[in-house]
C-alpha cells in the first residue's frame, strides 16, 4: 500500500550543520508535521552553538557518550540512556565530554524546521 501517509526513504545522509555537530534526519515531513526525529553526532572535545528553537520543544534521549547539556544557563551531566526535555524557546547547547563521540537523538515536537532555529551566540 502507497498514499499519503507512506514516507520514501529519502536522503538518510549525515550532514554538517553551522550548530557545530553532524545531523542524520531520520524522519522530517510533511506528513507527519506533529514530529520529527534525527541524530546528533558531537565529535570529542566540541560544544554545539548556543540557540533556542522556536515553537519547537525538543527531547534529547543519548544513545552513545558522554556530555554537558546546558539549558537556560542550567548544566546537566548526560550519557548513555538518559534524556533531558528542553522546552519550546530555551537557550541550549551541548558539549562533549567524553573521549569519543557523542550520539543522541533528537525528537522534536512539532517537527524541527529551519527557521525555528535562532542562533544566540551573535
Amino acid at each position: 500500500m502507497t498514499g499519503e501517509p507512506f514516507v520514501p526513504k529519502g536522503n538518510r545522509e549525515e550532514f554538517w550543520t553551522d550548530e557545530r555537530c553532524f545531523i542524520t534526519e531520520l524522519h522530517n515531513s510533511d506528513v507527519s508535521p506533529e514530529a520529527s526525529l534525527a541524530i546528533a553526532r558531537v565529535e570529542a572535545g566540541v560544544t554545539t552553538q548556543l540557540h533556542r528553537l522556536d515553537g519547537v520543544t525538543e527531547r534529547y534521549i543519548v544513545r552513545k557518550g558522554e556530555g554537558m547539556l546546558e539549558v537556560d544557563g542550567v548544566k546537566q551531566s548526560l550519557r548513555e540512556g538518559d534524556q533531558f526535555v528542553i522546552p519550546a524557546g530555551a537557550a541550549q547547547r551541548i558539549e562533549n565530554t567524553g573521549a569519543g563521540d557523542l550520539e543522541f537523538y533528537c525528537l522534536c515536537t512539532p517537527r524541527f524546521f529551519p527557521a525555528s532555529y535562532v542562533n544566540l551566540e551573535g
